[in-house]
């Protein structure tokens, strides 16, 4: 691996600030260019916060960035839809860059998109080159947490994961995702239509099973409303009693009619505690509670960053969260 790892920054939105920030603090990893439609031609330092500029002028064309660089690899933090970024991760790969990308469904797309992983990965190694989706949740907390804890464990019978979050301290923009505010039948309706949904708890259970060697028969998820029985508020809107104060969502990975991964996922205002946990249940029991929760913005940059000596050191294709050695904090400039 070189000493110094050339990167570039595709996606200038809150989260690919936060990864730009974080990495232009890390001693072994230049920010060479950036690409953003909406911020194009702004100095990334100003855009991202990180105090003084490198001179990095974002660009609303990523093959314009590809071709006065030499980058070794792409942050990529664009969307969540894997089939909506495909064209934007082959555009990446045939330039022969490795990518960390923030895109929920990447995180282990195996299962639910076969044929495009197939195509992605077959991409890759053919052109040498890296491709990982990872992030705080899925890529960590729901899913490569704990497998990491199974390592004490003799046999395991059941892995159960729980977040909860106070999204009265969240963004402006996460609180509307969840429904917050919304009545019941809004509610249900955006839940119909898409809107609200988290992304990547069926990846999440796909990548658990896959580290365990477990063959899921079925993954299932439900998606409903935490009902506000008082009024609640946040800085941003209030819920009255009756309304949605956010989500509850559910996936079960089965076998045999059996419950063996449960990943639950709550969000909303009002909520008394906020902490990440993960029970599992085999020989040994383990159990595991971060209290106060785990900040998802600051997380997710954090795995990324972290994660990019461990790609670009990496074999070629795509690769997940458990194909790789331990990800650790990198040392600060």
């Amino acid at each position: 691996m070189a000493d110094i790892i050339r990167a570039v920054q595709f996606g200038c939105g809150p989260i690919g600030c936060s990864i730009a920030r974080l990495a232009s603090t890390k001693p072994n990893i230049e920010i060479v260019g950036a690409a953003d439609l909406t911020h194009a031609g702004r100095d990334l330092a100003d855009v991202a916060d990180m105090g003084t500029s490198n001179g990095v002028i974002i660009s609303d064309s990523i093959d314009e960035v590809l071709s006065h660089n030499k980058p070794d690899i792409i942050l990529h933090a664009t969307g969540s839809s894997l089939k909506e970024v495909s064209p934007q991760l082959e555009t990446v790969i045939k330039a022969g860059c490795n990518i960390v990308s923030t895109c929920e469904e990447l995180s282990y797309p195996f299962r639910t998109q076969p044929v495009l992983s197939a195509s992605l990965d077959a991409l890759a190694r053919k052109h040498e080159v890296t491709v990982l989706g990872t992030g705080i949740n899925p890529g960590f907390l729901m899913d490569t947490w704990p497998l990491v804890m199974t390592g004490i464990c003799q046999h395991v019978d059941e892995i159960r994961a729980v977040r909860i979050q106070d999204a009265s301290k969240r963004r402006i923009p996460f609180q509307q995702k969840i429904g917050a505010g919304r009545t019941v039948e809004e509610f249900q309706k955006l839940v119909d239509e898409g809107s609200i949904r988290h992304v990547g708890l069926p990846e999440s259970a796909a990548l658990i099973a896959a580290g365990l060697g477990w063959e899921l028969d079925d993954i299932t998820e439900t998606i409903e409303p935490i009902v506000a029985d008082s009024k609640v508020s946040s800085d941003y809107l209030t819920v009255e009693p009756g309304q949605a104060a956010g989500v509850r969502q559910v996936a079960h990975g089965i076998i045999d009619g059996k419950r063996k991964v449960t990943l639950e996922f709550q969000a909303y205002i009002g909520a008394e505690e906020s902490y990440d946990a993960i029970y599992v249940t085999g020989t040994q029991n383990v159990e595991a509670i971060i209290k106060g929760g785990t900040h998802g913005d600051l997380g997710t940059a954090a795995v990324v960053v972290n994660s990019i000596p461990r790609v670009v050191e990496a074999r070629p294709g795509l690769l997940t969260m458990k194909d790789l050695p331990v990800v650790s904090a990198l040392p600060n400039s």
